[in-house]
């Protein structure tokens, strides 16, 4: 009978705890989103693309914006944002009012993925303001053996077109782009840049390069050697600035297709000596055509089989000429600084296709600027030289331990995270 007892008072404990309820399981409260300023919850968000033809009026009018309010912000806003610019293709958000009337309240035109204009036109104040969304930058790593060229094998393998570009200006004065050899080789320390932490916008800065050229070694380092104009360089391990006073090319990615040549004979001409006092740079017509040095134009105009040329006087010693150019872009008296754009690829003038005629004079001469040792910039000044090996030892380090790819026609990258 005890057991018995015990049995049922053990029943109804479980039946007790049985009918115990579950405590009600609370549901997390969504989180606020922000966005360009505001709280996207108190409105109805309507994400779309800018069609081929549409304007700004219609837009607005689709989204129950009248014409005479549509003219007002127009007006309002017109020294911020030219309305009458959008581009087909550009993605916009419009923010209405989340009632029945669904009226439109914001404007957000996105001019990339970085940058954008919000128009606000919700009050009877109305306000543009061009943003930008915060950036964040990752330090990778690339190499890569030359096969062909170097933009090609950028370009092969995925990477951002945006590098070749950048180690063209960075060894501008110090390497011959268009006389990279087989097996050449690169290095680089990098930034990626990417807004909410994984959407990558671009590239930043080449932190660090290495270029191997013809079996020599080529080091380029960013440093900011004046803490007050806060202008950046590229120095090599030396201290030695890789800037020099001239390009060795007025045209970006282009190639050579005659050189300089005093004995140079055309069949056309009964295969007479013609000589040919000018380094040609082939390009597609309109390709911008670059001052190689900072200086001052003494001519430009059309003239005979020179076509439209320009002419500029960078100091006693050096002038420069550029001939057979579709337009020119700077007039007689114009001071130009090394790599402004002077005038665009052309046929004008006795050309078998475009391209641009460069002549280098020295002293009077001309001469073949291929051929000049040019004059370098500024070196360091001596008291800074310890402070820039300090900085650039880590980043060395790194860079001499990046690995060429085992293949010489594959290019390898490698993300890292990089204590700076």
């Amino acid at each position: 009978m005890k057991k018995l007892v015990t049995f049922l008072f053990l029943l109804l404990i479980i039946a007790c705890k049985d009918d115990k309820k579950p405590e009600p399981i609370t549901p997390e409260k969504p989180k606020e989103v922000f966005e360009y300023g505001y709280k996207l919850s108190d409105y109805k968000v309507i994400n779309d693309t800018i069609k081929s033809g549409e304007n700004f009026s219609e837009i607005l009018d689709r989204n129950h914006i009248e014409y005479p309010k549509v003219l007002e912000i127009v007006n309002k806003i017109k020294d911020t944002f030219n309305v009458r610019k959008i581009k087909s293709g550009v993605p916009y958000t419009i923010l209405a009012k989340k009632d029945s009337t669904e009226k439109a309240q914001v404007f957000i035109y996105k001019n990339s993925k970085v940058r954008y204009t919000v128009v606000d036109f919700k009050d009877s104040i109305i306000t543009a303001y061009n943003g930008k969304k915060p950036v964040t930058k990752v330090i990778k790593t690339a190499s890569g053996v030359i096969t062909s060229s170097l933009s090609q094998a950028i370009d092969d393998q995925g990477l951002s077109y945006y590098l070749a570009f950048e180690m063209s200006d960075i060894y501008a004065w110090t390497i011959d782009f268009f006389r990279l050899q087989k097996n050449d080789k690169f290095k680089l320390v990098y930034e990626q840049l990417y807004i909410n932490d994984s959407i990558p916008v671009g590239i930043g800065k080449i932190k660090a390069a290495y270029f191997e050229h013809g079996g020599k070694p080529f080091y380029a380092f960013r440093y900011v050697p004046d803490s007050t104009l806060q202008i950046p360089e590229y120095f090599d391990e030396e201290t030695k600035n890789l800037r020099r006073q001239f390009l060795k090319s007025p045209v970006k990615f282009s190639r050579i297709s005659s050189r300089y040549n005093l004995r140079r004979r055309i069949a056309f001409y009964g295969n007479k000596i013609r000589p040919h006092k000018g380094t040609d740079f082939a390009a597609p017509v309109g390709t911008p055509i670059m001052s190689t040095a900072n200086g001052t134009v003494i001519a430009s105009e059309r003239r005979g089989g020179n076509g439209n040329y320009v002419k500029v006087r960078h100091n006693g010693t050096y002038s420069t000429q550029y001939l057979h150019m579709s337009k020119r872009a700077v007039k007689v008296g114009d001071v130009v600084k090394q790599g402004d754009v002077i005038g665009f690829i052309g046929m004008t003038g006795n050309t078998s296709g475009p391209h641009v005629c460069y002549r280098f004079w020295k002293n009077g001469k001309q001469v073949d600027p291929l051929r000049q040792k040019l004059p370098a910039a500024e070196p360091m000044k001596e008291e800074i030289k310890p402070k820039y090996f300090n900085f650039i030892e880590p980043i060395k380090s790194k860079l001499d331990s990046i690995k060429f790819p085992e293949l010489e026609n594959k290019i390898t990258t490698k993300v890292e995270e990089l204590n700076t």
